[in-house]
């Protein structure tokens, strides 16, 4: 089963006082590279996160948000007396009654107006027993990528069996070319001979050897079977449920490299116009293996 490496993944869990939500992008890398952007203060849990990450994708650059919010519901503030604060204005207020006269009628509301009287303490939160909660909200933010990188890559296998039921073909087409081409070099040989030496007979003995010598420098059977061999082994890759991205790119560098060979030996214009094709289609599944986790 392949799986592109280029994808997008979303998953939202609430906690009492929190609603977390992660979003995660991947895109085609070499290599593997996980860049994980937590909330603030969440940085202790993020080596234990990336390990999650790491464990369940294989290749590719890998982006994930998590962000949280307050639920509304229980406050995730805790408010406090300055009573420090408060301490030195009642003791201002009282001063005011002794020395000026000033009757002291002091409300609590009218204190609390005052600057920083009521101290704002955000609510402390437990990161340890947000853990699971955290893993389950990376789990299934990866479940929702693998969706999406299946589907993609389910486009590009369609894509490389057509590849390389054109490829089979062609290599075909090459082999059954292949018998015309000793009988041709040897009727345009003979004929060559014979408009050079016209009054001289063909050393037949002398032909059949360079016959068979051509016929020996242009074999391509052992080109034609590794090729075959390689296409056979590559459909078996596609069937494993696996990362397969740098497997099957090794592979196509291998069929590309027989099929530089039967161009080198079939000095034919048929078969040279075959092999171009057959490299088009290598360089397009080139191209498309790269997305390939």
């Amino acid at each position: 089963m392949l799986k592109s490496m280029t994808a997008y993944g979303r998953s939202e869990c609430q906690t009492r006082e929190k609603i977390f939500s992660a979003e995660i992008k991947s895109v085609n890398n070499r290599f593997k590279d996980i860049i994980l952007r937590l909330p603030r203060n969440f940085q202790e849990v993020e080596r234990d996160l990336k390990s999650i990450i790491s464990s369940r994708i294989s290749r590719g650059r890998i982006e994930i948000s998590v962000q949280s919010e307050d639920t509304g519901g229980e406050s995730s503030y805790n408010l406090e007396l300055n009573i420090p604060l408060v301490k030195s204005y009642m003791k201002l207020f009282s001063q005011l009654e002794e020395d000026f006269g000033v009757e002291k009628r002091i409300q609590a509301d009218t204190l609390l107006k005052m600057n920083d009287v009521i101290l704002y303490r955000a609510a402390e939160l437990n990161v340890e027993e947000l853990k699971p909660t955290l893993e389950g909200l990376i789990n299934s933010a990866i479940d929702s990528l693998d969706m999406m990188k299946i589907k993609e890559g389910e486009a590009i296998e369609a894509d490389f069996k057509i590849r390389l039921g054109l490829l089979d073909e062609y290599v075909s087409e090459v082999e059954n070319r292949s018998p015309d081409l000793i009988e041709e070099y040897r009727n345009r040989l003979q004929t060559n001979i014979k408009r050079m030496l016209e009054d001289i007979s063909v050393d037949e003995n002398r032909l059949a050897q360079e016959v068979a010598f051509f016929a020996e420098r242009s074999d391509i059977t052992e080109e034609v079977v590794r090729i075959r061999s390689h296409l056979k082994q590559f459909y078996e890759y596609l069937a494993l449920d696996d990362a397969l991205g740098r497997r099957l790119e090794f592979l196509i560098q291998e069929i590309n490299r027989e099929v530089n060979t039967l161009g080198t030996k079939a000095s034919d214009p048929l078969v040279t116009g075959i092999v171009v094709e057959m490299k088009a289609e290598l360089e397009k599944m080139r191209e498309q293996v790269q997305n390939v986790e």
